[in-house]
């Protein structure tokens, strides 16, 4: 009888899933052992690390899991922490039995990785990114971001986690999430936000490589890359890393930005990424209690960048997006509280979302095109 009740209480904690990890509990071997007697559950559960932040909610999860058993009355939850073995276990799992690899550089991996880029600083790119990534996990798709301006990070702060540090099993660690978004930084592994990050291109390059391969992203359908300004080596190594990652323009509506920003699509081009389209950050907008637009930095920069690059790649490279001057959009990246989120009827959030719906509708149909198959 007792083993009959172990083992329904057992099949209740694999409903139970590690809230960082997102894999069952029984699967990842944290539960060590399970006893019964006199309507009590004894559960031993073995944490990743010592300390682990989702201790807590872990006792809350197991506990309901154990008492939807209608025998067991009570339930005792007592924590341990996993040895060497057991992590390089666990480890195993969430690479598939691989070594170190990056998943999104793999011929099966399903994920669109798109670099967002800018020919200059300043024209508002984190916040494009912050945002995109923000209205794609709202429409329920599972989203990763990572800030690969490496001297510039500043997507921890946009999202409100800036001075947080993701949970680390070893070498491996799990993206923080805000917003239904897993966000990695450079940012998260400095001693002090303030300290400066000063490293040369070898080097950039292999920070990339690590902030991709190290993190467990779980199986996500976009991961946006928010890239430095400018054709340096982070542009160049995501091209090499990953080469069938797609790559999006942010400009500003001044023409003279154009010839800037097509560089940006220019290097993508020569590395052969897809450029999906160009989008121009902080366009004309009408004043509240006004009728007439007030364009502050000019007009007809996207299109300009849009037709440039467009010649460049000989294909239509759309311009996707204009998102009005809004001081909420600023706001939202000083406070953590992205505008889609915070003023979803502005018109800086509709347009955001008038950009996704182009970025998941599919241009054209796959019917009669011959797709690669391994057998």
């Amino acid at each position: 009888m007792s083993e009959a009740i172990i083992s329904a209480i057992r099949a209740e904690l694999a409903e139970v899933s590690d809230p960082e990890l997102h894999r069952p509990i029984t699967e990842l071997g944290m539960v060590e052992q399970i006893s019964f007697d006199a309507g009590t559950a004894d559960i031993s559960i073995l944490l990743t690390i010592t300390g682990c932040p989702m201790r807590d909610r872990l006792k809350k999860d197991v506990t309901e899991a154990a008492l939807k058993v209608d025998v067991v009355k009570s339930v005792n939850v007592a924590f341990g922490v996993m040895n060497d073995e057991q992590r390089d276990r666990v480890k195993k799992l969430l690479r598939g039995g691989r070594e170190k690899f990056i998943p999104f550089a793999q011929p099966e991996s399903l994920t669109r990785v798109i670099g967002v880029s800018s020919g200059k600083g300043g024209v508002g790119k984190s916040s494009v990114t912050v945002n995109l990534a923000v209205s794609l996990a709202q429409r329920g798709f599972k989203v990763g971001l990572l800030d690969a301006d490496v001297y510039g990070h500043s997507i921890p702060r946009a999202l409100g986690i800036e001075g947080k540090r993701p949970t680390a099993i070893d070498q491996t660690f799990i993206p923080l999430e805000s917003f239904g978004v897993k966000t990695v930084s450079i940012e998260m592994f400095k001693p002090d936000r303030a300290d400066p990050v000063a490293y040369r291109g070898p080097l950039l390059h292999r920070v990339l490589e690590q902030l991709l391969s190290d993190a467990y992203w779980g199986d996500l359908d976009f991961l946006l890359l928010d890239l430095p300004p400018g054709t340096g080596d982070i542009a160049i190594s995501l091209g090499q890393l990953i080469p069938g990652s797609e790559v999006l323009v942010v400009t500003t509506p001044q023409v003279a930005a154009a010839e800037v920003a097509e560089r940006a699509g220019r290097i993508a081009h020569q590395l052969k990424q897809q450029i999906i389209g160009v989008i121009e950050n902080m366009s004309a907008y009408i004043p509240e209690g006004s009728n007439e637009k007030v364009a502050l930095f000019g007009e007809g920069g996207g299109e300009e960048t849009a037709h440039r690059l467009s010649n460049l790649v000989g294909a239509d490279v759309p311009l996707l997006g204009k998102i009005p001057f809004d001081i909420a959009l600023r706001e939202g990246g000083d406070t953590g509280n992205p505008v889609v989120v915070a003023k979803p009827e502005s018109p800086a959030a509709l347009e955001f979302e008038a950009v996704i719906d182009q970025l998941t509708t599919r241009k054209k149909s796959l019917l009669g095109v011959r797709l690669g198959l391994s057998t």
